[in-house]
């Protein structure tokens, strides 16, 4: 079979996703992650709102990146900003701006910078960011990024489906872990972490436009957790760690 055998109708819609980007990588091919043209994407695939990060703030400029994010905010962009793991004195200082300037999140990008899970600047980042009422949104292996976040409320957004057990593990001790759903996609990864872990850990994430935002909603369309819970994975859940009344 070709195609896409499920129709519109049958995928949960998405109030709020927890992972979108604008912005481009100098350095390969692929989406520009123009503004408009994601929230185009956005809206064909049911998502009504985005926190959205700017790749301008991780990889070239943070300031005029998060002022750029900044701008777009309304209705359906919840701005996130970014920081320079490789500047943890500038990042700090982005943090109290962010922060004074209304931002509820942080994007992390040790991945794109760089950094290792045990370079000093990554601890020192989270506690400021969790220090100043941040969310800490972070790309990066669950397996190594989960020591020096610790205490602090983090949305992995990279945990495999293959690494989902340390997650969970970790997780046990950690009630302010969650993870995005955007790598869950073997057939129970989101029932482990509902089982184990309580379904309230769970925020739908898709990458867009760099990812395909659809896979992730076929595979909540066709768990098992229930509607209630899968309301909550596609906004709910994000809204209350964020603090929006809606």
């Amino acid at each position: 079979m070709t195609g896409n055998p499920f129709v519109a109708g049958d995928l949960p819609p998405v109030t709020l996703d927890i992972d979108v980007l604008v912005g481009r990588y100098a350095d390969r091919a692929g989406p520009t992650g123009e503004p408009a043209a994601v929230a185009e994407t956005l809206a064909a695939n049911g998502v009504e709102r985005a926190a959205v990060a700017s790749l301008r703030a991780a990889l070239f400029d943070v300031a005029s990146g998060n002022d750029e994010v900044a701008a777009l905010a309304g209705p359906g962009v919840l701005p996130v900003g970014g920081l320079d793991l490789r500047d943890p004195l500038g990042a700090e200082r982005e943090v109290v701006r962010l922060a004074e300037g209304g931002f509820r999140a942080v994007r992390l990008f040790p991945d794109e910078q760089g950094v290792e899970a045990d370079f000093p600047s990554v601890r020192h980042v989270a506690r400021r960011a969790a220090e100043a009422g941040l969310i800490v949104l972070t790309g990066g292996d669950v397996r190594r990024f989960w020591r020096p976040l610790r205490g602090a409320t983090v949305v992995f957004l990279d945990t495999h489906f293959y690494h989902l057990g340390d997650f969970v593990v970790v997780a046990r001790d950690e009630p302010g872990f969650h993870t995005s759903t955007r790598l869950l996609n073997s057939p129970d990864a989101l029932e482990t972490v509902a089982g184990h872990l309580g379904v309230e850990r769970l925020l739908y994430g898709s990458r867009t436009p760099f990812y395909e935002p659809v896979v992730p909603r076929l595979r909540l369309a066709r768990t098992g957790i229930g509607p209630s819970a899968i309301a909550a994975v596609t906004g709910g859940n994000a809204r209350r760690i964020l603090g929006l009344a809606r």
